[in-house]
């Protein structure tokens, strides 16, 4: 009788929080904090939830209170990896364009960095829903901070007016991986190097 009287206490002290009162971010950041290291360790079809649970020591159906899927909490842990390491804005378009590429330049080359996002982009034919939510998250998310900076250049007069900056953010961001796939060095002069040889191509 005790041992049920416990597990029902536990149980209620997992349920999801009473009407105005916030959910535990100790636990959200526990579980987004496992996520992470299992995607690294064990790549996303190795990560289980059931493995999530117990790597942050909670329970299976408190990550469910949180999130659906494993593919949204996979998507959301990367999400806020990247938005954790986001520079400062100085009002400096093109220095904050060259924090901003300095910042994505850290997370691709931190241990599993690239690994991890490897591990989502193989389950595209099995897992379409997963790629959707990553390139809505992590890609779109990034795509759009270069943009925005690049269009507060031109506002800003910096730009031609005919620039072509959707090919400019292409570039901005595809040459870090161009780089890492062909096996040379992303030396922290990179994001200036790119920066500058994109904007001299579209300044007036």
């Amino acid at each position: 009788m005790k041992a049920t009287v416990k597990h029902v206490a536990a149980a209620r002290s997992e349920r999801a929080p009473g009407p105005g009162r916030p959910r535990d971010p100790q636990v959200d950041g526990r579980l987004i904090d496992a996520m992470l290291r299992l995607l690294a360790r064990d790549g996303y079809a190795g990560a289980s939830l059931e493995a999530v649970a117990q790597e942050a020591g909670v329970s299976k159906p408190a990550i469910y209170r949180r999130w659906s899927s494993k593919a949204e909490l996979a998507t959301a842990a990367l999400a806020q990896l990247q938005a954790g390491d986001a520079p400062q804005a100085s009002g400096d378009p093109r220095a904050d364009l060259v924090s901003l590429l300095a910042s994505f330049r850290r997370l691709l080359l931190r241990p599993n960095g690239l690994s991890m996002i490897g591990t989502l982009l193989v389950e595209e034919r099995e897992n379409p829903e997963l790629l959707r939510l990553f390139r809505e998250r992590i890609v779109a998310t990034r795509r759009r901070q270069v943009r925005d900076l690049l269009d507060a250049a031109l506002a800003l007069g910096h730009l031609r007016r005919d620039a072509d900056l959707d090919a400019a953010t292409n570039a901005l961001i595809g040459s870090f991986y161009a780089r890492y796939i062909s096996g040379e060095r992303i030396g922290t002069d990179w994001p200036e190097r790119v920066v500058a040889l994109v904007w001299d191509g579209l300044a007036r």
